[in-house]
């Protein structure tokens, strides 16, 4: 049995004796049930809401295995490392929370599977309400935006390599290799893991495809991002052209020429 299999036991043992939580779900890999012994373990507790603000996060987890530390991240949950250094997702929330849960782009896993806790029955019609899985691009028009962000990117990386900020280019160099992956996903129909185009890369698309991307991924070094810079310019250029083509939708002629110019 794998640790994040144990951790996963001792949250729902810990969510059916506290008498707090009227709801609770897992989602993430081992709610889809592609998990292995590098993921994490990840939930939404819906506590009652007089209980907002006042459940320890670490206190809570340290009920399911030692918490070797703990962290609010970036995005306002909170982050607990478990011994073998696993981490755990926790998303401390109320049950006013429940129905935002209904504005989610898609499940990701069958309902059973993400249920741990549903005392009010709230929870899983507002799961049911959502697709499988979130859509990816689908209209010209969303096809059109995606690529138009690719080259936001571009070219936002273009001028800040430009100026000499070769740290600044490189880390916006990867918002770009996260468009190309997508529009890469776009041209080759393989949009299984939308939300996370890296997600999997490897399993779903065809070698020749992950070869090119591999060469817009580099070392800071001006000569190695500014040629990133070309390569992701050669290949965006061409999967925008074929789904412009796919969805009978004119490319940015200009706007070719002018990134063509520079790079």
């Amino acid at each position: 049995m794998l640790i994040q299999q144990r951790l996963i036991a001792g949250v729902r043992e810990v969510c059916h004796t506290d008498e707090r939580l009227d709801a609770a779900l897992m989602y993430g890999s081992f709610a889809s049930d592609e998990a292995d012994a590098h993921s994490d373990v990840e939930f939404w507790l819906f506590f009652l809401p007089q209980w907002h603000g006042r459940v320890d996060p670490r206190a809570w987890c340290a009920q399911v295995a030692p918490v070797t530390h703990l962290v609010r991240n970036e995005f306002g949950t909170d982050v607990a490392f478990f011994p073998g250094l696993v981490r755990g997702e926790f998303h401390f929330a109320t049950t006013d929370d429940i129905a935002t849960v209904g504005t989610w782009p898609g499940r990701g896993a069958a309902t059973d599977r993400m249920i741990v806790l549903d005392r009010s029955d709230r929870l899983r019609p507002t799961l049911e309400s959502l697709p499988d899985r979130p859509a990816a691009a689908r209209s010209g028009e969303d096809a059109e935006t995606l690529c138009g962000r690719f080259a936001n990117w571009l070219v936002l990386a273009h001028h800040v390599a430009a100026r000499g900020e070769i740290l600044r280019a490189w880390d916006t160099l990867g918002h770009v290799h996260r468009h190309l992956l997508w529009m890469a996903r776009l041209a080759e129909g393989s949009t299984a893991h939308w939300l996370t185009p890296s997600r999997r890369a490897e399993a779903e698309l065809p070698p020749h495809v992950l070869a090119e991307l591999r060469h817009t991924t580099v070392s800071a070094e001006p000569d190695e991002v500014r040629d990133a810079l070309r390569t992701a310019w050669r290949h965006g250029r061409a999967y925008w052209t074929q789904l412009a083509q796919r969805h009978n939708r004119a490319v940015p002629r200009s706007l070719f020429a002018e990134i063509d110019a520079i790079l």
